[in-house]
């Protein structure tokens, strides 16, 4: 069964296909590599092995569905997305004992697909946060050295599937959240085109910028993962109502003729060296594949961090409020009256960067300020969309660094908000304007993965998957492995 961990859907499919395993076999293996692993790994909340055997067992008897790919398959799912009845904290005290009564959208799908979770992951608390620092629980470590973050928020979506503790996984995006943790650990995210995949039942930070994505190994999995996620919801008044394509269907490695642009800013001062050299690399690989790389400009992107951490902080001090000590998850003890309730059970609920960024929120949406912060933000936003707009005007994608670094180590900038915050300088614009991007391996620094992003046009996903694919078979990066999964 140690040959499992490395294996990408396709192949796992087809041992499952042939009876060469059993979906109960892969299942008990997925949990006994997690238990052997995550001691160190932490990736991990809380573990759905029962439930998933039981599934599993089911499954084996009902037999594989050979046209299903996803059939049979353990998956991870971040902890701020609800799952009826297995505990969701969204890694922060005040959710510790919380468990849901209904089941959100994603996870209707993903049994639907027949997949298997297998737990809860790991992340920033509310998923606020870049290096998976703030969770209340644990801190997850990075695949590739254990010394360093895997990113944040979904730092443990990220590190289980680069560690081989599961094939893929879901995790949340709302400024980066899927594409940095895929930079630092090595793997393939996607953020889809908001609206693209529903939010019900997805625990909301800013609501205008959340986005449930993909983590894989390989970019053809993450394709046919968003395959199985995708598509209109009823229950979301922000789901978009188009056809959801297959996106596996165009991966045919033939981007001849493709027009990709190359943002002058994501290649400025604060970027390193080896990631400013690994994007122009990068570039030259897709010209020798027959696409045309031009230098652009999008000037307002340099905005993008004030913009969103105004916008975001105010959006999460309106969403934050129904966790009250009340209703559900934890209530202070210390406490004479009802205001004592209120005020107690969140200033011990909730951790330091979720209380900073209520805080920043509020300010901004206060009287006498909102015009001079919140407002500002959002024309400043329509600045950015009109930027990405104008450039998707003459080209079929935007390529750059992922993150301005590889992964830093643990605690170096914990208490350091503002250079936190600048870790997804290059990521939160795509949010603000509500586009795909999709992060995949593309070098090494000192032996830590540098992340290339691809950004789309809004809703064609499909020609980022083509473009990664065909980067991707071009060269041999995404083979690399950590040493936890027996690399050297």
């Amino acid at each position: 069964m140690t040959t499992l961990f490395d294996k990408d859907l396709t192949e796992l499919h087809d041992l499952l296909v042939s009876k060469e395993i059993s979906v109960v076999d892969l299942t008990k293996a997925t949990f006994e590599r997690i238990k052997a692993t995550d001691d160190v790994m932490n990736s991990f909340l809380t573990l759905n092995e029962a439930r998933a055997l039981e599934m599993a067992q089911a499954l084996d008897e009902k037999g594989i569905d050979e046209a299903n790919l996803l059939a049979g398959i353990p998956l991870g799912i971040k902890d701020n997305i609800i799952t009826k009845d297995l505990r969701t904290t969204a890694a922060s005290k005040i959710l510790y004992n919380f468990e849901p009564v209904y089941e959100s959208t994603v996870m209707e799908k993903v049994y639907d697909a027949d997949m298997i979770p297998i737990g809860k992951m790991n992340m920033d608390e509310f998923a606020m946060g870049s290096s998976t620092e703030t969770s209340h629980f644990k801190k997850t470590v990075n695949a590739w050295d254990h010394t360093k973050v895997p990113g944040g928020s979904s730092g443990g979506s990220a590190a289980a599937v680069a560690a081989g503790q599961i094939p893929a996984s879901l995790g949340s995006d709302t400024g980066g959240s899927i594409r940095q943790p895929a930079a630092f650990n090595g793997i393939v995210g996607l953020k889809p085109t908001y609206g693209r995949v529903s939010r019900y039942g997805l625990i909301a930070f800013a609501s205008s910028l959340d986005q449930i994505g993909p983590l894989t190994r390989n970019v053809k999995d993450n394709a046919h993962l968003l395959n199985a996620i995708a598509g209109y919801d009823p229950k979301d008044s922000t789901s978009a109502g188009r056809s959801v394509p297959d996106f596996a269907a165009g991966l045919d490695g033939n981007i001849k003729g493709m027009k990709i642009a190359l943002p002058k800013e994501y290649l400025e001062e604060g970027v390193a060296p080896a990631v400013r050299q690994a994007v122009l690399d990068a570039a030259d690989t897709f010209k020798k594949l027959g696409a045309t790389v031009d230098e652009v400009s999008l000037p307002y992107s340099k905005y993008g961090v004030a913009v969103y951490y105004i916008i975001a902080s105010s959006e999460a001090s309106s969403n934050l409020q129904r966790f009250d000590g009340i209703r559900y998850g934890y209530r202070s003890k210390n406490v004479k009256d009802l205001e004592d309730v209120y005020v107690n059970s969140r200033s011990e609920g909730f951790g330091m960067e979720v209380k900073r960024r209520i805080m920043l929120g509020t300010f901004s949406l206060s009287a006498g300020y909102y015009d001079a912060y919140f407002k500002k933000a959002g024309q400043v936003r329509t600045l950015i969309v009109r930027d990405f707009k104008k450039v998707f005007d003459q080209y079929d994608l935007i390529i750059g660094p992922t993150s301005p670094t590889p992964a830093f180590g643990l605690g170096e900038n914990i208490n350091d908000p503002i250079t936190m915050y600048m870790a997804d300088i290059l990521t939160i614009p795509v949010n603000l304007a509500g586009l795909p991007g999709m992060s995949l391996p593309a070098g090494f620094a000192e032996g830590l993965p540098i992340g290339l992003q691809l950004i789309g046009k809004p809703f064609d996903e499909a020609t980022v998957y083509k473009a990664g694919y065909a980067f991707e078979r071009a060269t041999d990066f995404h083979r690399q492995k950590p040493a936890i999964l027996g690399g050297e």
